[in-house]
């Protein structure tokens, strides 16, 4: 497996094919992935740099990430050095992680050495390279496959120290508003077709996901914090916002939406709408089906 080469096997020759991609998502950030599309300007960064910037996304939306991109390099080409916490690498994965920040020479590399099977990297490359460019560091963030089931068989506290389980008050209910607006999101994730018995157990994943990643941006103190992850993470009255400030001291937490419709639009700081992805209707083959 990737993740047990040691460092010394690690590339550091600059993968063509990545930075080809790279090249190519970067290009005409707001044209909505259109080739030939008008290249419009890029908007500033708003306001000034918080302590914790939460930037969301729809995972395939490639004008999403782009324009996330240029607005995050702005900030970094402007002096801003902070740690990076990405949704997309495990935190079961960090020391493999920081050993192939130290090892690699481009994002290549990282991603070949940490990445999965689980997301489209292209789109990530810009992000993991700014990181290497300027020495940021990367920090994994994510529950694993494995952590997630255990949470959906056992409960939201099931990966989470004793300590924790009082901070957070995992050993009560959900909040209410958090259980329905999770409950909400994943019913509609999932065209409103899940079955009922398995709604409860699919909410704690993703609170556990959402409290996992407060607790790491934390950890990452006095260092400012960047998260990536998607728009129903990032969310400030359900997501990791949430969570990041039930403990004290509160942190200066900006949240930003990248959404393909304004809907959400009260949930974030910040939204940046962008043309929709072309895909298929993931809902089609589902509704499709008789029900047995």
């Amino acid at each position: 497996m990737a993740q047990t080469q040691t460092i010394s096997t690690y590339s550091r020759t600059p993968g063509l094919t990545f930075a080809i991609a790279a090249l190519a998502l970067l290009a005409g950030c707001a044209s909505g992935g259109r080739a030939g599309g008008p290249a419009a300007a890029v908007p500033a960064p708003a306001g000034p740099n918080p302590q914790v910037l939460l930037l969301g996304e729809v995972h395939d939306n490639a004008a999403g990430h782009k324009l996330r991109y240029e607005l995050l390099r702005q900030r970094v080409e402007a002096g801003w050095r902070p740690a990076i916490v990405m949704e997309q690498f495990d935190r079961e994965s960090q020391d493999v992680l920081s050993k192939a920040q130290k090892g690699c020479l481009d994002a290549q590399c990282v991603i070949r050495v940490v990445g999965g099977v689980r997301w489209d990297w292209q789109l990530y490359y810009p992000v993991i390279q700014l990181a290497l460019t300027y020495q940021l560091p990367l920090v994994a963030g994510n529950l694993s496959r494995a952590d997630a089931s255990r949470v959906v068989r056992d409960g939201i506290a099931a990966t989470f120290d004793p300590q924790s389980v009082r901070d957070y008050h995992l050993d009560q209910p959900l909040p209410a508003d958090v259980r329905a607006g999770q409950y909400q999101e994943i019913a509609a994730g999932h065209c409103n077709m899940l079955p009922e018995m398995m709604v409860d157990g699919m909410i704690n994943a993703q609170v556990s996901r959402d409290i996992w990643m407060a607790k790491i941006v934390r950890d990452q103190q006095p260092r400012d914090v960047v998260l990536i992850a998607g728009n129903g993470h990032v969310r400030k009255d359900i997501g990791v916002a949430r969570w990041i400030n039930a403990l004290a001291p509160a942190l200066t937490v900006r949240s930003e939406g990248y959404l393909e419709d304004a809907a959400g639009a009260g949930r974030y700081d910040a939204v940046y709408t962008v043309a929709p992805q072309p895909r298929a209707d993931p809902c089609a083959q589902v509704k499709s089906k008789p029900l047995s």
